[in-house]
């Protein structure tokens, strides 16, 4: 299913679609692939997505890309911090769903503290609040803001004309990072399902290359979850580093505590469906098992 042919100039505008043009970051490693794809959306006047990490090079490019045109918004899918630290970097308000937190459901808050929270923006607060279903237009661009929480609880996705911004939440390249607090793997596929209903026939992600059957790729990472969630209740009962070892049998060591958060998401999905119980307050250090 995946895509990994992808050998982008870093720093060069490359156009995709009709008034849409990326530039890749450099900060390629293997969580962010070939590194941050910062979009401009527009002809005359533009809007810029996910301007990237605090990289003074990244930037340098992006007005390069710019070319002097007025960026009338900038639009951030979630504040991680290779998207959003630049938001403040242009003169234009900055639109997103909300400071990291915002969107967490009860049932997570409710848990106290699960560690994670790596990579996380914490000084990121928009100039302006999208709700699920608003519209933000510029010259010539209009986008639909798509509240879909999971790989973190602010993200969104834009559809627009050519397609929809897709952020970290499906790429072409990769399944998806959901690391508890700010991950939770109930709303991501809930999520899923929520751009099944959709029609945009081309996705725009965050890194990687477009990826070109969006519909094919979300029901993949739909059987892939429950295929994961099948493995993860097999290897139980078990602590989080000896069931991540079961499963992610052959993993690259350096993806294993990622690996690992996403097993924790597995586990405390199950808690809350009444599947699998902690010995003691839900943690990353419990020992997990079976209901029942």
């Amino acid at each position: 299913m995946f895509n990994t042919e992808h050998k982008p100039k870093i720093g060069v505008a490359k156009v995709l679609a009709e008034g849409l043009s990326v530039v890749t970051a450099p900060n390629a490693s293997p969580m962010t692939f070939t590194g941050t794809q910062s979009y401009i959306l527009g002809e005359s006047e533009v809007a810029v997505i996910d301007p990237g990490p605090n990289d003074p090079a990244h930037f340098e490019a992006l007005q390069r890309a710019i070319g002097g045109r007025r960026v009338s918004h900038v639009l951030v899918t979630h504040s991680h911090v290779d998207h959003s630290p630049l938001a403040k970097a242009f003169d234009a308000p900055v639109l997103a769903f909300g400071p990291s937190g915002a969107g967490m459901s009860e049932g997570m808050r409710g848990l106290g503290e699960l560690d994670g929270g790596e990579g996380i923006d914490r000084n990121f607060v928009p100039d302006q609040q999208l709700a699920d279903g608003d519209i933000v237009r510029g010259a010539g661009w209009a986008v639909e803001a798509v509240h879909t929480p999971g790989h973190m609880s602010n993200h969104l996705c834009f559809a627009f004309a050519g397609g929809l911004l897709s952020g970290d939440h499906v790429m072409a390249w990769s399944t998806t990072l959901v690391s508890p607090p700010d991950g939770d793997l109930t709303q991501f596929m809930a999520s899923l399902r929520k751009l099944q209903a959709r029609g945009e026939a081309r996705y725009f992600p965050g890194h990687g290359p477009v990826l070109e059957d969006p519909q094919a790729m979300l029901t993949y990472q739909i059987n892939h979850r429950l295929e994961r969630e099948a493995q993860i209740l097999e290897a139980l009962p078990g602590g989080i580093s000896d069931i991540t070892a079961t499963v992610y049998q052959g993993l690259d060591g350096r993806l294993l505590p990622m690996a690992a958060r996403n097993v924790f998401s597995h586990l405390i999905d199950l808690c809350q469906r009444g599947k699998v119980c902690c010995n003691g307050p839900i943690r990353f250090g419990g020992r997990f098992e079976l209901v029942g």
